[in-house]
């Protein structure tokens, strides 16, 4: 079947995480690796401060997994930028073959994807799949500079400065280092265009291709929203993941208490004032690698859905008044018991 589940067998060794100060200020700020207190990371540029928290995230993450860089095969990769610059950038010091992604918001679920299905086939031993994205150099790109002081309406939300970075691993390499988790299936997105032309809301332009997603993995799978202990989606927000539990219910699928949206996860709605929540390529990133990925690893988590959401769309389109469309990768990532480990050798 074009465009069916992709079954494979990816190894998730760690996850690296950096985030903004807003970030760390938020419910889940304890458990990201780093933080910086000015959003610049000691750089003098955004867009320079966003390809150092690439390099903050993925050597973390090689540092939990105790590899070297010379021990990766390759790196997919992507941010919001013209061009995938904070990425190129960022990571240009591992001196080792670097896939570009472009997929909005849903880039890390891409990378995961692609990973995953590239481990599996046996072309690498390992793979990352990194991502960020920074407010600043976000809002100068796509809407105004936040110097302007631009009022967002009440269906904006608030990118989100941080980077996420993961190793994935065959299991032939993995199996020595006894990993708590894998990515088992994935499911690639269809653009999707509804009509929605305002860059103020984004969850609208999204959730339409989620609900694609998602209709097509259960109806292919066979699965029901109750099998999985969480559903997390990224970054459709409040307004975004309202419609898509409004359009999977019409289709006869009821999402439930075991679905959250990761750009409501990243903020305190009654404290922070980010509107309708969370956004960015690092939303669903940092969120996944601090937050759900920990609890899939103690066995919190047995089976969980997660699926990036992203508007493709350009400063130019935009402009010229086009609609947006949207798409959304996902990828089904397990927890592995220990008698399970044992087994691998």
């Amino acid at each position: 079947m074009n465009g069916g589940i992709l079954k494979t067998n990816a190894y998730i060794l760690s996850a690296g995480t950096v985030v903004g100060k807003k970030e760390f200020d938020g419910p889940l700020g304890a458990k990201f690796d780093f933080h910086s207190e000015d959003d610049r990371f000691g750089m003098d540029t955004w867009e320079r401060a966003e390809g150092e928290m690439q390099r903050r995230a993925l050597s973390s993450a090689l540092a939990k997994a105790n590899m070297e860089d010379g021990e990766l095969g390759a790196i997919f990769a992507g941010d919001l930028l013209n061009q995938c610059v904070s990425s190129a950038n960022g990571l240009i010091s591992f001196d080792t073959p670097f896939f570009g992604l472009y997929g909005a918001c849903s880039t890390i679920a891409e990378g995961l994807m692609l990973a995953s299905a590239i481990v599996s086939a046996g072309y690498f031993d390992t793979a990352a799949a990194v991502t960020s994205s920074h407010n600043a150099a976000a809002e100068r790109q796509f809407r105004t500079p936040i110097e302007y002081g631009g009022q967002r309406p009440p269906t904006g939300q608030w990118t989100v400065t941080g980077s996420g970075a993961f190793i994935l691993a065959s299991e032939q390499y993995a199996k020595r280092r006894a990993p708590l988790a894998r990515i088992s299936e994935c499911m690639p997105g269809i653009v999707i265009e509804r009509g929605i032309t305002d860059a103020n809301n984004m969850g609208a332009a999204m959730a339409p291709a989620a609900e694609s997603t998602l209709l097509r993995f259960f109806k292919e799978s066979g699965t029901r929203p109750e099998d999985y202990d969480l559903i997390a989606t990224g970054d459709l927000g409040y307004e975004g993941a309202a419609i898509l539990s409004e359009l999977m219910e019409s289709e006869g699928y009821t999402l439930g208490k075991n679905y959250c949206d990761c750009g409501m996860m990243m903020f305190s709605r009654s404290t922070q004032d980010t509107h309708c929540g969370g956004s960015g390529c690092a939303c669903s990133a940092t969120v996944f690698g601090a937050h759900i990925l920990p609890r899939i690893y103690e066995g919190e988590l047995k089976r969980v859905i997660i699926m990036g959401t992203g508007a493709l769309m350009s400063p130019d389109t935009v402009k010229q008044g086009d609609p947006i469309a949207g798409i959304g990768h996902l990828v089904v990532a397990e927890h592995i018991e220990e008698a399970e480990n044992g087994c691998m050798d």
